[in-house]
């Protein structure tokens, strides 16, 4: 019945065609909706490939609210999720004519917490005017609002650090200790959750959950019949962060702050509280002073190895640590905060002694990886530690992380799919290698899924042109970024600029930045501005040319004219030296299987398949992919990025770009001309 119901609700003359103005039913678009109910109805598994312009928004949440179960839609990141609770969610459920409950839940990180709100306003914690004015807007809107969701204050970027002190986390939330409790924005967006038909949330939240990584409220999922993941090709990587773990400078400096914050709440607590946190943080400091030298990320081996005072740098961190969880010890009975402070500081010396296990002797923790073979020592337990476990580090300007991650997902998410006992939809543009399936099936645990392979409705032939500009070196050349350069600007001549550029690297993005300044387009490159702010720029301009790097490569919609060149300089392979990555191709390799072209050919192909996604938006768009990479053309696995693509018009002769341009304007001057003879 409601494989029926759906394809009625998606056809002409059904329910959106007759109430949503402007939507045209989509034959591709009503057989994924169909595709959804049935998996929904039988409480299957369903990863379901529908290219840019199916229109899968509307193919989910129709089967979704008229299957009168409860259902979970996760997104793949908040703005997709605003977008759609605030947006598509509401057409569909006025046209379907139901009066169903829905909600819009965050990780508590995006709510306003006003116990630590009004413990900031007693803490010189800013660094500056501008600190001060955003943190003057959060209190002035934190008494008007209604949901608590940061994302309601204007002008406050991701990446403010005002975010930390308004908001709590797992670790540091009081939780019914709270003064707050009654009034606590997250309790009110969690008890929502728990009445609502359908809960709107993004992976993050979903995979916090399944990780058992509790938030403090009871979980959401339970009682699901239904979870639709939306932007699906992202999992694999999250999933591999939440049932992961680390402890960084920045976890411990937060927690050394708010250690000296509740030190408000105990009369004469500050002197004994001041010198441990003194202490915590010359540790943390002497840490990252001995790192410098090394690379960004690399395995714990490295890092050990890197300064003879390494492993004594680790054990003043751990020593400081315990240092300041004896003075929370005494403090916790007199107040909440230093209860919570202690939780925190159990969890992370947890954490750090899961970090060091397998190396005898660094933190007094006994080795307890599984047994190696001789030709498996060397790098120590760092890739081969029990349960298949990876041991890195990563820098920042002034912080570290020290963190551990699964090498394979696959089985914890098969265990919580099987125990929900629900349907589970798995959709995104880009799932497929080729026409194949089979990786994400593998990565995500599934045996014997469902699939559909639901191309693009798009004309790619008649509306985009895929350009391979000849007599360009290998990528390894020293020169190669200046030669891509040289080969784009007279696409960009041709099309007036409006273009991305993506690259693979933030070397090659500001190499090419420097030698097309002074040219005849604004340039909007990455790490100049907020990412947003720069995409309504690049918007606005009319005729820019944006340089990104891998935030640019998906999850960036600009439609129409102000976009009409996509250019990639490389294949996205990842960075060789990843060492979770090294990890995982050396699993392969003790599999029998080859890693190239089991592990980083596939993740570069949906890569590459986002970036390119970003050139056709719309029906009526029209634009040149320029491929820069001479291996797709020389390499045999280049086939395999080839049959990943839309069936694109190619060409390596730039008289054909610029005639493809020169038709483009044409038709535009003519369009132009025709609504001014209206006019008259």
């Amino acid at each position: 019945m409601l494989p029926l119901l759906t394809a009625r609700a998606l056809d002409e003359g059904g329910a959106l065609a007759t109430a949503i103005p402007g939507f045209a039913p989509r034959p591709a678009q009503q057989r994924l909706g169909v595709a959804i109910a049935e998996a929904m109805a039988d409480r299957e598994a369903l990863i379901a490939e529908a290219g840019t312009g199916t229109g899968k928004t509307y193919a989910y949440l129709v089967p979704a609210l008229l299957s009168g179960q409860r259902v979970i839609v996760s997104t793949g990141t908040k703005a997709l999720q605003d977008q759609l609770y605030h947006r598509d969610l509401p057409k569909v459920r006025e046209a379907l004519g139901l009066g169903l409950r829905t909600a819009l839940l965050k990780g508590r990180s995006n709510y306003l917490c006003l116990q630590r709100t009004e413990l900031a306003k007693g803490t010189p914690v800013f660094s500056g005017r501008e600190q001060i004015a955003q943190f003057g807007r959060i209190v002035a809107w934190g008494k008007r609002t209604r949901r608590g969701d940061l994302a309601e204050v204007a002008d406050l970027p991701e990446d403010s650090p005002i975010r930390g002190l308004v908001s709590s986390t797992v670790e540091n939330c009081l939780g019914s200790e709270c003064p707050f409790w009654q009034d606590c924005f997250v309790v009110k967006a969690r008890a929502e959750a728990q009445a609502a038909d359908l809960v709107v949330i993004n992976h993050h939240l979903l995979l916090a959950d399944l990780a058992i990584k509790e938030e403090g409220f009871g979980e959401i999922l339970p009682g699901a019949s239904t979870f639709v993941l939306d932007e699906a090709h992202q999992l694999p990587e999250l999933a591999a962060q939440f049932f992961g773990e680390s402890v960084s400078a920045r976890m411990l400096i937060d927690l050394s702050r708010d250690a000296t914050g509740a030190c408000a709440k105990v009369t004469g607590s500050l002197a004994t509280v001041s010198p441990a946190v003194r202490e915590l943080e010359t540790a943390i400091r002497q840490l990252r002073l001995h790192c410098e030298g090394l690379p960004q990320r690399g395995t714990r081996a490295l890092l050990l190895g890197h300064h003879a005072e390494m492993p004594d740098r680790l054990r003043a961190l751990a020593a400081a640590m315990a240092g300041l969880a004896d003075v929370a010890e005494g403090l916790k009975e007199a107040a909440p905060e230093f209860a919570a402070v202690l939780a925190r500081l159990m969890l992370f010396q947890t954490r750090l002694r899961h970090w060091a296990e397998g190396v005898p002797g660094l933190l007094e923790v006994e080795a307890k990886a599984e047994p190696t073979t001789d030709d498996e020592e060397g790098d120590d337990n760092d890739h081969r530690a029990a349960h298949g476990e990876v041991r890195w580090f990563e820098l920042s300007q002034r912080g570290f992380a020290l963190s551990v991650t699964p090498l394979d997902v696959a089985g914890p998410l098969r265990r919580y799919r099987e125990q929900s006992k629900a349907a589970w939809i798995f959709t995104s543009a880009t799932l497929a290698v080729g026409a194949d399936l089979g990786h994400i099936a593998w990565k995500l645990g599934l045996d014997a899924p469902r699939t559909l392979l639901q191309p693009s409705p798009f004309d790619w032939p008649a509306q985009a042109l895929a350009y391979f500009p000849s007599g360009l070196p290998e990528p390894s050349a020293r020169d190669y970024t200046e030669r891509v350069v040289t080969a784009v600007r007279p696409v960009l001549e041709a099309s007036k600029g409006r273009a991305f550029l993506l690259f693979t690297s933030h070397r090659a993005l500001r190499e090419a930045a420097t030698l097309l300044e002074g040219g005849p387009w604004p340039l909007f490159v990455q790490g100049s501005a907020p990412r947003l702010q720069l995409i309504e720029r690049f918007r606005a301009s009319g005729n820019g040319v944006l340089l990104g790097a891998a935030s640019f490569w998906e999850g960036v919609d600009v439609a129409g004219d102000a976009l009409s060149v996509v250019v990639i300089d490389k294949l996205p392979f990842a960075a060789p030296d990843d060492p979770v990555l090294e990890a995982r191709l050396e699993a392969v390799r003790r599999r029998g299987g080859n890693p190239f072209l089991a592990e980083q050919v596939p993740a570069a192909a949906i890569a590459l398949k986002q970036g390119v996604g970003r050139l056709i938006r719309r029906h009526e768009d029209r634009g040149v992919l320029v491929l820069c990479d001479p291996r797709l053309l020389t390499k045999p696995y280049g086939r395999l990025f080839m049959a990943s693509l839309p069936p694109l018009t190619r060409t390596r002769a730039l008289a054909d770009v610029q005639a493809f341009f020169a038709a483009t304007h044409e038709a535009t001057a003519a369009a132009i001309a025709g609504e001014a003879a209206d006019d008259r």
